[in-house]
């Protein structure tokens, strides 16, 4: 078993991360915060001055240290469905239950921002939380992409409520939406979005200087600090370090002879434990829709038209042929010999056409795709044995 080389720029993206924690905590008292989906557009609040925190994140965070599956179990003993998303029951749960909580539960908002361009869940998630906390819920509803180009009806619709929004957050807030410092913000965000496309588009060289669990980790910043000098500090470090590997010859996977494409969120409780069977066999996953998907393009000259465009634009609210485009796109443009997607139990609208994508994939590229069945945060839905089995039997075939 060789050993895995670490990207240093890794420990200090967490360590912004943790800090960008401890901040909203301690910040919570003097500003108002909101809590906020992954696709919500971020950019406006960070002009207005608002906090943010993101549930879903935090799920992430609660999965990655063992603490989901007891959170989910609190919130499936109040009432909620053990079908529903992981992300939301271990919320919920630690809302509940905080003295279980990684870092005691997240602070309480002054306001919720759902944008419904990720899941229908959160439509109801955000509601319990409304319930739950007594605070106002702004809903954004960004219809689903039927066709690319998305109709221009559904974008004058996203626009007049992205107006109505800032209308909402200023009667709640008392602040106001300067314009000169919304195009600032949003030039700093088209500049991380730009730093995050050059880090994944490394993935094209041999060997990659990165593989799909490091991918994971440096997603946080493009996600919850978007619009900030921080996003951009911590990539052009990170792009840096992979500059340097390049030019070295250092692969993230040492002795790296077959290349994979990941499909879905990450299995946060088995990250590099799920990833090490297959460094150990000389495979790293060069690509991923999953940090692929905070790579859509933001027109910064109209900035409601350009916002609306990116937030209906997201992956997992277009169209099949327009999905099955991008990750044929990826599979060539990355050179993969194979596919590895995640049927996630907790996230439907990723993993409902895995089969088409799968099929696409053996008829149009003849590439082999292996469907892992398991969940994002809750372990209680993944089988060890079964999953060891089908990745021996998976690397065999390559």
């Amino acid at each position: 078993m060789s050993k895995y080389p670490r990207l240093k720029s890794l420990k200090e993206i967490n360590s912004v991360m943790a800090r960008y924690y401890i901040q909203r905590k301690a910040l919570a008292r003097l500003k108002p915060l909101a809590y906020v989906t992954s696709g919500a557009p971020i950019e406006i609040m960070e002009a207005m001055g608002i906090l943010t925190l993101y549930p879903e994140n935090y799920g992430a965070i609660c999965g990655a240290r063992g603490a989901s599956v007891g959170l989910c179990q609190a919130a499936e003993a109040d009432g909620y469905p053990a079908d529903l998303c992981s992300y939301a029951r271990g919320h919920i749960g630690a809302v509940m239950r905080p003295q279980d909580a990684p870092l005691k539960g997240m602070p309480r908002p002054d306001l919720l921002v759902c944008c419904t361009n990720i899941c229908g869940t959160v439509h109801k998630w955000y509601e319990a939380l409304a319930a739950l906390y007594d605070v106002p819920l702004f809903m954004l509803d960004v219809p689903f992409q039927r066709a690319t180009p998305v109709e221009t009806h559904i974008i004058s619709y996203v626009v007049d409520q992205l107006h109505e929004f800032v209308a909402w957050l200023e009667a709640y807030t008392g602040r106001r939406l300067k314009p000169d410092k919304l195009r600032s913000v949003l030039d700093l965000s088209r500049e991380a979005i730009a730093l995050w496309q050059e880090i994944l588009d490394f993935g094209q060289h041999r060997p990659s200087p990165i593989n799909a669990p490091d991918l994971f980790i440096a997603l946080a910043p493009i996600v919850s600090l978007r619009g900030t000098r921080q996003a951009i500090d911590c990539y052009r470090r990170l792009k840096a370090e992979l500059e340097e590997r390049i030019a070295q010859g250092i692969g993230a996977v040492p002795g790296e002879r077959i290349r994979l494409l990941w499909d879905n969120i990450a299995i946060w409780y088995r990250l590099y434990r799920f990833f090490r069977p297959f460094m150990d066999a000389g495979v790293c996953f060069v690509a991923d829709t999953y940090t692929n998907a905070w790579t859509v393009e933001l027109d910064t000259d109209d900035p409601f038209l350009g916002m609306a465009r990116a937030y209906t634009g997201v992956f997992i609210n277009v169209d099949l042929p327009t999905r099955l485009h991008i990750i044929t796109d990826l599979a060539q443009r990355f050179q993969v010999d194979g596919m590895v997607l995640h049927a996630n139990r907790s996230c439907k609208p990723f993993s409902i056409t895995q089969s088409d994508v799968r099929d696409t994939l053996r008829e149009e590229l003849g590439l082999p795709a292996l469907i892992l069945e398991a969940d994002m945060t809750d372990s209680r839905l993944y089988n060890e044995g079964a999953v060891r089995e089908r990745v021996a039997a998976f690397l065999e075939m390559l």
